[in-house]
């Protein structure tokens, strides 16, 4: 079987609310003010597929944003989206490869955070047999073309995958082409759909 993890509040826990926190500190922007005017517009999805570069994403978002703020200090909100992982589910994924299944991380991303939460949170990639990032592929979730691009890649048809996501139009998209895919609303969605298919989870710490 393939097991298919988005990154974000699946392995991951983010908030783009610290992001802004950072902006509206470094900018005297207040962050109400950041939190209306921010939005995941075009730029961010040619951002998330390699389309624009890490410089024209940060100008771009200052812009609408109206905010004057250095590339050094665009960066250090936008890598204040981190959290921490959430051990439990890099333990199952761990399990799951252990037991001789196919785990792969499929995750709308881009180029200026793989230059952070690698580094930060090794364990994720360590987890992987494969990282399968919206940058690299040119192509983004909803897009059935991304989830048809993996089935491929990995040699297995829809039936044969579980995808986990925790943007409902993501998962959607996956149900539409026959993928088993489970929306993840909160931390214990993961646990309790492999406690209901008889899998031994260790307990999250």
């Amino acid at each position: 079987m393939l097991y298919i993890f988005d990154m974000g509040n699946v392995i991951i826990d983010i908030d783009f609310k610290r992001v802004l926190a950072v902006w509206s500190n470094l900018s005297g922007t207040p962050l109400a003010t950041l939190t209306t005017r921010f939005s995941m517009g075009e730029a961010f999805e040619q951002h998330e597929c390699g389309q624009i570069t890490d410089a024209e994403f940060a100008d771009v978002l200052c812009d609408e944003m109206e905010v004057s703020l250095s590339f050094e200090q665009f960066t250090e909100g936008w890598y204040a989206l981190f959290i921490d992982v959430r051990q439990g589910v890099i333990e199952l994924m761990n399990k799951l490869r252990e037991q001789g299944h196919r785990v792969v991380v499929l995750s709308n991303t881009n180029r200026l955070h793989l230059d952070y939460w690698p580094h930060h949170y090794p364990e994720i990639a360590a987890s992987t047999d494969f990282l399968y990032l919206s940058q690299d592929l040119g192509m983004r979730k909803p897009n059935s073309d991304i989830f048809k691009y993996v089935l491929g890649a990995e040699g297995v048809t829809a039936g044969q995958a579980v995808f986990f996501d925790d943007v409902l139009a993501n998962v959607e998209a996956a149900r539409k082409i026959g993928i088993n895919a489970i929306h993840v609303t909160d931390r214990n969605v993961i646990p309790d759909y492999f406690k209901a298919h008889d899998f031994s989870l260790p307990t999250e710490t």
